[in-house]
């Protein structure tokens, strides 16, 4: 077993058991927390201004979650089989669940959709809060003795990266569809502000 692994483990996991309080924290944030994000994207989503433009972020999204989740995952732990850290001590954690460790499923998902809407936000400074709430779920899953911090890490690569890259692929759909305005050289885009209407 990787010994950064099994440092970072005891470091977070360490601190379970210790206060009960802290305890439903961790098990809130692992195991409830990722429900409200997925809500919470569709509340973005809903506030964007434009039926094109919320069309879009959907497909972007959609997209990236496809491929980080529904591809990338499963391929990577069809070839390498990393048992969890509850498994590997023997130990019980604070929530349950199944299938392998490595990288972790839910970080590859919700990183994938923290990129989307990151890029989606006017100000993208503010839109690093976007990356904070997976982030604690992942903490958390190590808390909950889930993962091992490698799981966590590789799945938020595997998040960004896949958004990245449904991104680069769908730059000419973003410039034909008139999804998003901005000020000359905006990273988001340079056209026309979508109204709504059919065309």
């Amino acid at each position: 077993m990787n010994a950064f692994n099994q440092a970072g483990f005891a470091a977070i996991h360490g601190l379970s058991g210790r206060n009960f309080l802290a305890d439903i924290a961790g098990i809130f944030f692992a195991e409830w927390l990722p429900y409200f994000l997925v809500l919470g994207f569709f509340v973005v989503l809903f506030l964007q201004k434009g039926t094109r433009r919320r069309i879009y972020i959907f497909a972007e999204g959609a997209l990236a979650v496809i491929l980080a989740r529904g591809i990338v995952t499963p391929v990577i732990q069809f070839f390498y089989h990393e048992i969890r850290p509850y498994e590997f001590y023997g130990i019980s954690p604070l929530v349950t669940t199944s299938g392998w460790s490595f990288p972790s499923a839910h970080m590859t998902l919700f990183f994938a959709l923290a990129t989307v809407l990151w890029f989606s936000a006017k100000n993208r400074v503010k839109g690093l809060w976007y990356f904070l709430l997976p982030a604690l779920i992942g903490v958390a899953r190590i808390y909950a003795g889930l993962h091992w911090p490698l799981d966590i890490i590789s799945g938020a690569v595997i998040g960004i990266a896949s958004a990245l890259l449904v991104r680069w692929l769908l730059a000419g759909s973003r410039k034909r569809l008139f999804v998003f305005r901005g000020g000359e050289g905006s990273p988001l885009s340079a056209v026309p502000k979508d109204t709504g209407a059919t065309s």
